[in-house]
């Protein structure tokens, strides 16, 4: 089992999360998985840094943690090449520590940038598939010339291919995604606080797609990110939910809004909507038990995820109070 802690990107700007990942680290968690937003959640009190180069300076700064993307979409405005290059970097800058985390991302993040129309999921799918491909192909080959029905490349040449390729996680939020991670994936990320029977539907996709693609079912890393607030003070643990009311949004609202205000306004129409999707206790064993679940669906690497403003209080207490008792419960790798 190995335990993780989410850098979230939209809440907090590059300097003070580049301290509390490697704060993570001397408290003894095994990686860091930092979101990548070009737009945040809230207008008001956001921040959205380019997570290449906050990886690379904690890939520079940290000596142990692993670290990935929970999750990148290489699709419109990053062009899969650019990923290719920059995770074979990362991979350079922290040899064996790097996992690049996929998805088919949210319009805020892609619109915006891009002043594109929002594919359908069919068409965010295909693209995923195919900028998969294309990044394997890069890391791999010396002279690339890539004809996609969405990608092209002519003589590309990855400078800085990594020794060994990072791991590619897919994120899955639904059978369909389960179904291509297993078909492309090395690992699958998924997110908490969901109905349990969605989770083992897109785990019995998932090894689906693995078996069509003649590909190992067991031995497949699953992570998954939970929504954890967790504080001494119960009420301060269910106040740091505020930030994140955006996360009890219908998956439609998430998806295909594009504009933080707005996104912003729907929030705030219910402020604590994010309760719904956090554990929210003063109670470390509530914590531990509420994990299980997750842990007896297959999940091997548990990222958690803490709503409040200060990072530090919830890290150190996370890491005296709870950890011990998940590592007692659930070793580590």
């Amino acid at each position: 089992m190995k335990y993780g802690y989410k850098a979230s990107a939209e809440q907090f700007g590059p300097r003070e999360l580049l301290d509390y990942a490697l704060l993570a680290e001397r408290l003894g968690f095994d990686l860091v998985a930092v979101s990548d937003h070009f737009q945040p959640w809230r207008h008001t009190s956001g921040h959205a840094p380019l997570v290449f180069t906050w990886l690379g300076a904690l890939a520079a700064t940290s000596t142990r943690i692993t670290m990935g993307t929970s999750v990148l979409t290489p699709m419109l405005r990053y062009h899969p090449s650019i990923v290719a290059q920059g995770f074979g970097t990362l991979e350079r800058l922290a040899p064996g520590r790097v996992y690049l985390g996929v998805g088919t991302g949210e319009a805020m993040n892609e619109v915006p940038a891009t002043g594109a129309e929002w594919p359908s999921g069919k068409e965010r799918r295909a693209r995923l598939r195919e900028a998969v491909d294309l990044i394997r192909t890069l890391w791999s080959q010396e002279r690339v010339d890539y004809d996609g029905e969405y990608y092209k490349t002519r003589q590309a040449t990855i400078y800085e291919r990594p020794e060994t390729p990072p791991p590619i996680y897919v994120a899955a939020g639904g059978p369909l995604a389960g179904k291509l991670a297993g078909r492309i994936g090395d690992g699958l990320i998924a997110t908490s606080g969901k109905d349990p029977e969605l989770y083992e539907a897109v785990l019995a996709a998932m090894r689906e797609g693995a078996r069509a693609a003649g590909r190992a079912e067991s031995g497949f890393p699953l992570q998954i990110e939970i929504k954890v607030s967790y504080d001494t003070d119960l009420d301060a643990a269910r106040e740091a939910c505020r930030w994140w009311a955006a996360l009890g949004l219908s998956a439609e609202q998430k998806q295909g809004t594009h504009d933080p205000l707005e996104l912003e306004r729907l929030a705030d129409a219910d402020p604590l909507a994010g309760t719904k999707r956090f554990i929210v206790t003063n109670d470390p064993d509530e914590v531990v038990e509420k994990v299980a679940p997750y842990v007896e669906l297959g999940f091997t690497e548990l990222v958690f995820h803490g709503p409040g403003d200060d990072q530090a209080r919830f890290l150190e207490l996370f890491a005296r109070d709870v950890l011990p008792k998940l590592r007692e419960r659930w070793p580590s790798a």
